[in-house]
C-alpha cells in the first residue's frame, strides 16, 4: 500500500467535530496561556494564565469545564507547542486527566501569526489563538509518549552527545598543551591519545622531566600502562627530543597542573561513554526487534539506539516514509507555473534523527555489500551525486527499518534488493 501523508492530514481535519473545545496553549517555563475556539474557529470565553504547577493545572481545568458547559460542548482537544521541555508537565497531566493532547510545529505557529490580524506583532495571548487555530484546521499531531525503553535511549544518546562534546574538547585542549610545551612529541607518536601517548603525559609530561630520565625509566614507566609497550628505539628518541626541545620554559607548574586536570576530564568521558555503551546494549536487548536490527551489517549499537530513541517504536510508523517525514528527509519542491525548483530536503523534523539515520546509512554504504552495489549503481549508472545517492539511500534504510520492525523479520538481502538501484 501507497503511504499517502494526505490521508493522514484529512484524519487529523475529521477528528475535530462541532462537539469539540479547542484549546491552545502557549507554554512557557513558568505562565503558560491558554485560548479557547469552535471547530469553526470562533473564540470563546476569556483567555487564562496559569501556571506550572498542581494548583494551575486545577484551575486550567476548571476554566475548561466552564467552557465545556456554557457552550454545550462535550470534547476537549488542546493543542501546544514543544517549547524545550516545558510542555512534558502539561502533557503528561492533559493525558492522565484522559484529555487530548497535541503538538503543533512552532515553525507553522510563526508562519501563521498574521492570519487573524494581518500583522506580524506578538504576543502570549495571539500565540495561544494561533495554536487552537491552527489545531482546528489539522495542522497537529498526537503526543504519542514513547515506551519506558524508548525514552531510555533518548536520554541516554542525549547525554552520550554531551560527554561527547566534553572528550572532544579535551582532547583538543591536550593537542594545544602539547604544541606549546612539548610539540616534538608528535614525532614519537603520530596519535597523541594512543595508550604510549597518554601514559608519557601521565608520568613525565614536562621535556625537562623526560631530559633526566634513561631509556630503562621510560619504558618502565610505560609499563605500568601497557603491555606491549613502544619500544626501545622510541624511548631513546624520546629522551633525544626532549633535551633539545623548543617548547616554553615558563608557568611550567601551571602547565603541568592543566595537563592533570584534562587528563582527569579525559579519562572521565571514555569512563562515562562506556557506561553509556554498556546500558544502551542492556536496552536494547529489551526491544524486540533490535537484534535482529543488529544483526545487519553496518547497524551497530550507537546509531540503531539513536534511531531509536527520536523515532520510538519503529513498528508503530505505517510506512517508512513517516519515518523520513518525520526526521525531515522529505523532499520539497517549490514550482508555479512553467517554472519548477529544485528538489531539496525539508528539514522539517528532528535533527538528530537526521543524524543517526545518515550515520547508519553512510556505515552500511563502507560495510554493507548490498548498500554499498547500491550507491555504486547511483553514482556510476544512474550518474547522481555522491551525495544525492546518499540521500537516497537513507529513504531505502528507513523504509527497510520500518519494514522489518513492523513485521519482526530477519533481515534477507534479496527481499529488500531485488536489483542494485
Amino acid at each position: 500500500m501507497k503511504f499517502k501523508a494526505q490521508d493522514k492530514q484529512n484524519q487529523l481535519i475529521e477528528n475535530i467535530t462541532f462537539h469539540h473545545l479547542v484549546i491552545g496553549v502557549d507554554i512557557a517555563q513558568e505562565a503558560h496561556v491558554a485560548r479557547a475556539v469552535s471547530f469553526r474557529g470562533i473564540a470563546l470565553g476569556t483567555p487564562l494564565e496559569f501556571g506550572n504547577h498542581r494548583e494551575g493545572f486545577d484551575l486550567f481545568e476548571r476554566w475548561i469545564q466552564d467552557l465545556l458547559k456554557s457552550y454545550k460542548l462535550s470534547s476537549v482537544i488542546v493543542g501546544m507547542e514543544p517549547t524545550g521541555h516545558y510542555w512534558f508537565s502539561l502533557a503528561h497531566w492533559l493525558v492522565d486527566q484522559g484529555i487530548e493532547a497535541v503538538l503543533v510545529n512552532p515553525h507553522l505557529v510563526k508562519k501563521n501569526k498574521e492570519n487573524r490580524d494581518n500583522t506580524p506583532s506578538k504576543s502570549d495571548h495571539k500565540d495561544a489563538l494561533v495554536i487552537a487555530d491552527m489545531v482546528k484546521n489539522g495542522y497537529y499531531s498526537p503526543v504519542r509518549f514513547h515506551a519506558e525503553a524508548y525514552e531510555e535511549l533518548r536520554i541516554l544518546m542525549a547525554n552520550r552527545e554531551t560527554v561527547t562534546k566534553r572528550l572532544n574538547s579535551a582532547v583538543n585542549q591536550i593537542h594545544r598543551w602539547v604544541d606549546i610545551v612539548f610539540p616534538e612529541l608528535r614525532q614519537v607518536f603520530k596519535i597523541l591519545t594512543c595508550t604510549s601517548a597518554i601514559a608519557t603525559l601521565r608520568l613525565f609530561p614536562l621535556p625537562q622531566e623526560i631530559s633526566r630520565l634513561n631509556t630503562e625509566q621510560v619504558l618502565d614507566g610505560w609499563k605500568q600502562f601497557v603491555k606491549r609497550h613502544a619500544g626501545v628505539k622510541r624511548a631513546e628518541l624520546l629522551i633525544s627530543l626532549a633535551r633539545s626541545s623548543v617548547g616554553t620554559t615558563q608557568a611550567l607548574h601551571a602547565y603541568k597542573l592543566h595537563l592533570g586536570q584534562l587528563l582527569e576530564e579525559y579519562d572521565l568521558a571514555n569512563r562515562q561513554l562506556e557506561q553509556i555503551k554498556h546500558e544502551l546494549q542492556l536496552i536494547l536487548e529489551r526491544i524486540p526487534y533490535a537484534q535482529k536490527l543488529l544483526e545487519i551489517r553496518g547497524v551497530n549499537i550507537t546509531n540503531l539506539a539513536g534511531v531509536l530513541g527520536e523515532a520510538g517504536d519503529l513498528s508503530g510508523y505505517t510506512h517508512g516514509n513517516a519515518l523520513l517525514r518525520h526526521a525531515g528527509l522529505n523532499l520539497a519542491e517549490a514550482s508555479s507555473g512553467k517554472w519548477r525548483g529544485k528538489m531539496v530536503l525539508s528539514k522539517r523534523g528532528r535533527p538528530r534523527l537526521r543524524h543517526f539515520l545518515y550515520l547508519m546509512t553512510m556505515s552500511m554504504v563502507m560495510t554493507n555489500l548490498e548498500i554499498r552495489a547500491s550507491h555504486h549503481y547511483n553514482v556510476e549508472e544512474k550518474k547522481l551525486k555522491k551525495m544525492k545517492s546518499i540521500m537516497k539511500l537513507c529513504g531505502k534504510v528507513a523504509r527497510m527499518l520500518v519494514a522489518l520492525a513492523k513485521n519482526n523479520t530477519t533481515y534477507e538481502p534479496i527481499k529488500v534488493f531485488t536489483r542494485a538501484a
